[in-house]
């Protein structure tokens, strides 16, 4: 990024360091440094963060890793070290934001928690996400996105009756990363008036996870009924859901109002009977009849070809789309006619990425590489004015990785 493009991004001058491992820190911290933000990632020498590890196959790369760790500078700090630890509270004296999601406990054990930076580094904003949030019965639990999904119920709304499932993104990670991101930014926004140290802020994924499932659970509460998943339809409207055509194909077709419903039946299924029928008429008739709705529904679709189908929808602006394969969105004619993907750096080569889901008129986010192991090391101690003998020195004790090759 230019210098100009640099000054130019809402976040030039902030500084994140943090302490992170698979996706939900690394999403938060991806997502200010594609703003801007200038972020230090902390890592085990032995290793590094561990989804470094998870596969090999962007060029010998990890796809998770590429997928949250763009723009990032690497560290390799041994925080079991006096040393270590030493230089990372050098690194957050000049930083705006700590962001961690290690195991429950880490950050105290390392005198790094929360009420250790109000006092050492009252400026800093301490972020840090966990799994099940501190003061309950499972607060010491380790928490990956599966079994949170498992524990707050999305698995049981995702899937079929007989066969629950995951959602495939893992969106209690993503969705307490970018809620982490968000309380930065907020915080951030009120830091010139506060005169006082900077708050605190707790992410957990199973609070997300169950803000996720807000309207089932208003939805429980109320009605006493635990909706049953649906696979591709929605327990709150019908009809709307997946049905094949004739080509073979899967077009999902939804409807979300009685307008909407009324021109389905007219000017798309030409069926007078069924826009006339009282059992259909409000949403809660046709969702207690949803089988019905899906079997004429599911028969038009079968006897014209996806082209055919999208077209009478379009026209009668009912909403439709195409069910497509990863392989097929990577080909998708919106990403390329909007010129979406973009060439990032990594250790093993330009690779493909999409750009970040805003877009802000004036300001090219930076799309910066992607890290190799402590790659940045030496050059972010040097800035703290520690001399390349100190370096040497901290490298032959074991508070450094080994020099970047």
């Amino acid at each position: 990024m230019s210098d100009a493009a640099s000054a130019a991004a809402p976040l030039a001058g902030i500084t994140v360091v943090t302490l992170e491992q698979a996706v939900s820190a690394p999403m938060c911290t991806r997502t200010l440094a594609d703003f801007g933000a200038r972020v230090i990632k902390i890592e085990n020498p032995r290793g590094g963060d561990f989804a470094r590890h998870y596969d090999d196959v962007v060029n010998g790369l990890a796809a998770h890793f590429v997928w949250v760790n763009r723009g990032k500078e690497s560290v390799t700090l041994d925080l079991k070290s006096p040393d270590g630890i030493a230089v990372l509270h050098r690194l957050l004296d000049r930083a705006d934001a700590l962001v961690s999601n290690l195991a429950p406990g880490s950050t105290a054990r390392l005198g790094i928690a929360p009420d250790d930076i109000a006092v050492r580094h009252p400026e800093l904003i301490a972020v840090e996400i966990d799994g099940y949030g501190p003061g309950g019965p499972m607060s010491q639990k380790r928490a990956y996105d599966l079994l949170i999904q498992a524990e707050s119920g999305t698995c049981a709304v995702t899937g079929y009756p007989d066969a629950p499932a995951k959602p495939g993104p893992p969106v209690a990670d993503v969705c307490s990363g970018l809620y982490a991101a968000l309380s930065i930014l907020a915080l951030l926004c009120n830091k010139s008036r506060r005169s006082a140290a900077m708050p605190a802020v707790a992410v957990s994924l199973f609070d997300t996870a169950t803000e996720l499932m807000g309207y089932h659970l208003n939805y429980t509460r109320h009605s006493g009924i635990d909706q049953q998943p649906l696979g591709m339809s929605s327990p709150a409207v019908a009809p709307y859901g997946a049905y094949r055509t004739a080509d073979d194909q899967i077009v999902v077709l939804g409807t979300q109002n009685d307008g909407e419903w009324q021109r389905l039946a007219r000017d798309v299924l030409q069926r007078e009977d069924l826009a006339q029928d009282d059992r259909f008429r409000t949403n809660a008739g046709r969702v207690a009849h949803r089988d019905l709705l899906d079997e004429a529904v599911g028969t038009w679709c079968a006897r014209h070809d996806l082209a055919s189908v999208q077209k009478v929808a379009d026209a009668a602006q009912i909403g439709n789309a195409r069910y497509n394969r990863p392989s097929e969105v990577l080909q998708h004619p919106q990403l390329a006619a909007r010129d979406r993907w973009r060439q990032i750096n990594t250790p093993a080569g330009p690779v493909a990425a999409l750009l970040p889901p805003p877009v802000i008129a004036g300001f090219e986010p930076p799309m910066g590489a992607i890290p190799g192991l402590g790659q940045h090391t030496d050059a972010v101690l040097a800035e703290l004015g520690i001399s390349d003998e100190e370096i040497c020195d901290l490298r032959q004790r074991g508070a450094i990785g080994p020099a970047y090759s």
